[in-house]
């Protein structure tokens, strides 16, 4: 029952794209201009293929598998210029997240971002959106061993706001976000995205909890 949600708990740690901002639509755009660009057509399941990769493990996988002429880095630094003017301008909170994390704070819960995009994104975006002041810890999987579904960024996010897994809620779009936090030991709550909305049942059945979206869990919120 979502009304207990955050029984016992001390931080909420959110992945970033698809689940606090409305952003998969930009990743599917520039995964076609840059693989056109490079005169290839873009893998029917190559999303399904790098969910949940950091964004360094997303370059070399495509490096790896894909006739990309770009090195690694030259393509990390493309990605990021051809997302930045979005982020910063169209990328909108998911609805009613920046009421939910208002709440948290006022209720002196700790609040983390613990996402597989880039930290140039992340920054510009939270910035963007008025919501940087909230976040006690922000990380990216660049900064840990093991992308999603692997526990690391989650536990590194824990660890930098000093509690412990089993106070932490963690908010995934995605079933390896889902598998990542649940390794890590923490309550976990599915957050439905149109990029996964085919997945959805599988993401309820994965997930402790389950949301449309925030404005739906501050109307219990408030009531309880």
């Amino acid at each position: 029952m979502i009304q207990n949600i955050l029984q016992g708990i001390k931080a909420v740690i959110f992945d970033l794209d698809g689940t606090l901002v409305d952003s998969m639509w930009v990743w599917a755009a520039i995964d076609y201009e840059y693989f056109k660009k490079h005169g290839l057509e873009v893998p029917e399941d190559l999303q399904q293929r790098i969910s949940g990769m950091s964004f360094s493990e997303t370059a070399d996988f495509i490096k790896e598998h894909y006739p990309i002429s770009d090195t690694v880095e030259v393509m990390k630094d493309t990605w990021n210029r051809m997302a930045e003017e979005k982020y910063e301008q169209e990328v909108p909170l998911k609805p009613g997240a920046y009421e939910f994390l208002k709440y948290l704070k006022e209720h002196e819960i700790k609040i983390g971002v613990a996402t597989s995009n880039s930290k140039h994104l992340v920054e510009l975006v939270l910035q963007a959106r008025g919501i940087a002041e909230y976040m006690d810890s922000v990380h990216t999987a660049c900064e840990v061993a093991h992308g999603k579904p692997e526990p690391d960024i989650y536990l590194l996010v824990a660890e930098d706001l000093e509690v412990t897994p089993e106070q932490c809620l963690v908010f995934e779009d995605i079933l390896q976000g889902i598998w990542a936090g649940k390794s890590a030991g923490m309550r976990t709550c599915a957050v439905a995205d149109q990029a996964t909305e085919c997945i959805w049942e599988e993401k309820v059945q994965e997930a402790d909890y389950a949301i449309a979206d925030y404005n739906e869990l501050m109307t219990t919120l408030v009531q309880s």
